[in-house]
């Protein structure tokens, strides 16, 4: 089972993690021969399921977090459960297309391909992303932010987050390649907003645990001095895709 790392800040993450562009979605379905049926497997809050609903008829929508599944939005065409990405209740040939949305560094890898080539149809598409450290259009916010991630909390992430640093360039992706291609999440945000996503980090929260306080109050007072209350700033994030077909 993927680690649970998101249950405690559900209402967070619901409220300050970004969403996904639209274009990521249109070149990703462009690949997908039928579209009766998608799994958004670890949904978290919905994010990518309700974007998949304007494409498939039907999304079936998967997180090992109730909590986080409490926050998904509802939509006609979904219908959420609490599963493993590794076993789910799922009949075989199931799926046109398969997605996982900023979560396939937590899987056990080969536990999970077994069950893609289980629920899948022939000749599905299984899409991963992800999305990597926030930039900002300021250079001294950046390297606050940079700072942060590396030295303050850097010991505190989970080994898994290197796939992240690596644009899923070293995950195992068994399945026939198609042709991949890079996006950008822009955002436009106050210093509250970036504040409450820091906050949704799960190195914040073991950060937390062991130290007994947040490390983003401090941050927080030096972004104060940097960036006034209420103005907004453009900040974007590099999205990495990895697109594919299933062949059984």
């Amino acid at each position: 089972m993927a680690k649970d790392l998101f249950s405690n800040q559900a209402s967070l993450y619901a409220q300050y993690r970004p969403g996904y562009p639209r274009e990521l979605y249109e070149y990703i379905v462009q690949h997908v021969k039928e579209k009766q049926r998608a799994w958004d497997c670890a949904t978290g809050n919905g994010q990518a399921a309700v974007e998949l609903a304007g494409h498939f008829g039907q999304v079936l929508a998967t997180d090992i977090s109730e909590k986080q599944l409490q926050q998904a939005q509802r939509h006609e065409k979904i219908t959420y459960s609490v599963s493993s990405a590794e076993k789910t209740p799922f009949a075989d040939n199931s799926f046109d297309c398969i997605t996982v949305a900023q979560a396939y560094h937590w899987f056990r890898f080969e536990e999970f391909g077994r069950e893609v080539r289980r629920v899948a149809r022939p000749g599905a598409v299984i899409a991963v992303w992800g999305y990597s450290l926030v930039v900002s259009e300021n250079e001294g916010l950046n390297t606050m932010i940079n700072s942060f991630y590396r030295e303050k909390v850097g010991a505190y992430w989970d080994k898994e987050r290197t796939y992240i640093d690596d644009h899923y360039t070293t995950v195992p992706f068994p399945y026939e390649p198609l042709p991949s291609k890079e996006f950008q999440i822009q955002v436009r945000w106050t210093q509250q907003q970036l504040v409450g996503y820091l906050n949704t980090w799960s190195s914040v929260q073991h950060f937390i645990k062991a130290n007994g306080y947040n490390p983003v109050d401090k941050l927080a007072v030096a972004l104060a001095q940097l960036w006034p209350d209420k103005i907004t700033s453009n900040f974007y994030f590099p999205l990495f895709l990895k697109l594919g077909r299933i062949t059984k």
